[in-house]
């Protein structure tokens, strides 16, 4: 499987260099950080799967690094590296929600020992949680720190039977986030079976959800197995799950309760085992509030909740998803299209993207249609998104608070490419390299790693 990554911040050097010798020998990727600051800077090019910290630092101590980590990646484990003379403070610090403390002079064997059980934790090992031959996420194509993290969230929960409740805008990848929990989990050999509610007669839904028995109502010629029985010992996603009409939300709920289904037409139940995910582009809150979604149903379904971010959200990933789906659609349909020009993945980088990564599939599969040359120009493109306006602005009207997540974005997008990112920044070199300092980023940690 793939090495998992450690995030190691200390200020004195010496023990930095000796930490990170010894994890290196135990088979992790480490990544050394001088400051918390630094180590905030790292984040922004790549999630590390377990951080440590020393605790006393000078600016921006373990505790604060903490706070500032968890806003953002609250699941990440954190492990503090402490004096003995400040043990009250880390214990305090582990009620906040800190993963562990280890007290200098440390024990090498015992930090490994927290590192080990960190990452079974936060779901980042234990070989009957994934096949080590098969890549769960393998269908999610992302760097984006914000993308990682759902995926670890996603991880995280796929080993148990809690109901997930996945948000996000239509388009975004509801469905593959799902697929994706599937086969990560032991049910990952049985069925996973999806319907959208929206997208079904209300009264062909019940059964094609419980099932029916035949002459339970005009049309039933034969028995039908509903999906629920289908899905048995698998996986169910109840896509777009805020449509559904509140009769039917009523007998879900007993289904949910009773772990047992009626077929319409039937008078005996017949007992399932169904892992449920739902999912909606609605905001149920205000669906109950409105008294259209049921509240107890509600809660029954939001076990675990995964949020998607938008695809505006993500522009570092938007080259990453167009050249898989260049590649794919150019075999399809046989075309010469090999890339996009420089000013057409620019443009593609700054739509605004309301359909998201749907739309951005069908972007790029119109381009790929309509062209005649092996680089894809900037015209195609624009036709294609009809000449929308792009939502990243010139550097000088970000706002200064966003400075560093904005030069992060812009390096993940291009690579690590300076040059390519002050032209996006519209920025001069020197001038960019000056912000990049500013923020202690590192353009080299967003190059591409051979693994």
């Amino acid at each position: 499987m793939e090495r998992r990554s450690i995030l190691l911040v200390d200020d004195d050097p010496g023990l930095l260099r000796l930490l990170s010798i010894r994890l290196k020998s135990a088979g992790y990727t480490v990544t050394a950080a001088s400051s918390g600051e630094e180590a905030l800077a790292n984040m922004s090019a790549a999630r590390p799967d377990v951080v440590i910290t020393d605790l006393r630092m000078g600016g921006m101590d373990g505790l604060a690094l903490f706070e500032a980590i968890h806003e953002n990646h609250p699941t990440l484990p954190v492990i503090i590296l402490t004096a003995h003379g400040s043990i009250p403070d880390a214990v305090q610090a582990t009620r906040r929600g800190v993963f562990s403390f280890v007290t200098k002079p440390f024990d090498s064997q015992k930090l490994l020992e927290q590192v080990a059980v960190a990452l079974e934790v936060s779901g980042g090992t234990s070989e009957d949680r994934v096949p080590a031959d098969d890549d769960w996420s393998q269908h999610i194509l992302c760097r984006s720190a914000l993308m990682k993290d759902v995926l670890s969230k996603a991880r995280m929960v796929a080993n148990s039977d809690a109901s997930v409740f996945i948000r996000g805008d239509s388009g975004t990848g509801k469905e593959l986030l799902a697929q994706a929990v599937h086969r990560a989990s032991r049910r990952r050999d049985k069925p996973f079976i999806a319907v959208n509610c929206g997208a079904i007669p209300e009264p062909l839904l019940e059964s094609e959800l419980f099932g029916h028995r035949k002459g339970s109502f005009t049309g039933a010629t034969q028995d039908h197995q509903g999906l629920f029985q289908a899905a048995d010992g698998g996986t169910l996603l109840l896509d777009e799950i805020g449509d559904m009409p509140q009769p039917l939300q009523v007998k879900l709920l007993r289904v949910l309760q009773e772990s047992q289904v009626r077929p319409v037409g039937a008078t005996a139940s017949v007992s399932v085992d169904v892992r449920i995910i739902s999912a909606t582009h609605r905001q149920l809150d205000d669906e109950m509030r409105e008294g259209r979604f049921r509240e107890d149903l509600y809660y029954r379904l939001n076990v675990v909740s995964l949020e998607l971010p938008a695809l505006a959200e993500r522009r570092e990933d938007i080259p990453l998803l167009v050249n898989h789906f260049l590649q794919a659609l150019a075999h399809k349909y046989d075309k010469r299209a090999r890339s996009f020009a420089p000013e057409a993945m620019e443009r593609l980088v700054s739509a605004p993207w309301p359909g998201n990564v749907r739309q951005l599939y069908n972007v790029v599969e119109q381009t790929v249609t309509l062209s005649t040359t092996p680089v894809i120009p900037d015209s195609l493109v624009q036709s294609a998104l009809r000449d929308e306006p792009g939502s990243i602005v010139p550097f000088a009207d970000a706002r200064r608070r966003f400075e560093k997540d904005y030069l992060a974005r812009l390096l993940q997008t291009t690579g690590g490419n300076v040059s390519q990112a002050a032209r996006l920044a519209r920025r001069n070199r020197t001038e960019f390299y000056k912000l990049l300092h500013r923020h202690h980023i590192d353009p080299s940690l967003f190059k591409a790693q051979d693994h």
